[in-house]
């Protein structure tokens, strides 16, 4: 399966608008972004859990970060609150699922398979001092992509030139970008060496950045 796999086109989802389709596990459904490959891909995905759902225990061959959108999502290493980013290196496993339920959003097999480097962060407890109306916690970065978390004011301006290509995920709020108004949910990604200049509209936004990282864009090597 293919999704939005031209990484040298820009492309907008508003996932808010897509249908949920089921996963292989009762109560898990997915809202598909970009897709490289069948069950096992190269994903970004919008994941919910329905309450006293769960999904079968499995390793992380080719890795796993995710952000908590909303609810508690659960295994059996802790529960990870809204707001909280998770990174499961390659050869990590877990059996996920959510008592109260809850939605996610998730990335596969997009390390490098020689990460090692597990951890869990409450975005909001990272963010700097606001500058110029953005405040803005670095996530994770390492020679192949840079990850951030930022709360931009209203009418205040993000902006981004990062080599690599740009893929932006807006949480709460919105944004405009090259005359779009991008709302809660939307789904951005830029190719390698298109920049970013997103406008934060009236009640201001929360927004997940990841750049850097689409030169290593390619199909699981299972």
């Amino acid at each position: 399966m293919e999704l939005n796999a031209n990484f040298n086109e820009r492309v907008v989802v508003h996932s808010d608008q897509l249908d949920w389709n089921a996963s292989p596990m009762p109560g898990v459904d997915r809202r598909m972004l970009d897709r490289i490959g069948g069950e096992v891909a190269r994903a970004t995905t919008i994941v919910r859990y329905a309450p006293n759902s769960k999904f079968s225990a499995h390793t992380h061959t080719g890795g796993e970060e995710f952000i908590v959108l909303d609810g508690v999502f659960q295994d059996e290493h802790g529960d990870f609150p809204e707001g909280t980013y998770v990174r499961n290196p390659p050869t990590t496993s877990h059996t996920p699922g959510s008592e109260p339920g809850c939605t996610i959003f998730v990335k596969l097999w997009q390390f490098d398979m020689e990460d090692r480097t597990q951890f869990r962060k409450n975005m909001a407890e990272e963010l700097s001092a606001p500058v110029n109306g953005v405040a803005t916690a670095e996530l994770h970065r390492d020679e192949r992509e840079t990850v951030t978390y930022s709360h931009i004011d209203a009418g205040a301006t993000l902006e981004s030139a990062d080599a690599g290509g740009i893929e932006m995920l807006v949480i709460a709020g919105s944004v405009v970008e090259s005359g779009d108004t991008l709302g809660k949910g939307a789904w951005l990604r830029l190719p390698e060496g298109a920049t970013l200049s997103a406008v934060a509209g009236g009640q201001g936004a929360k927004v997940w950045i990841k750049t850097g990282h689409l030169p290593y864009a390619k199909p699981p090597a299972v």
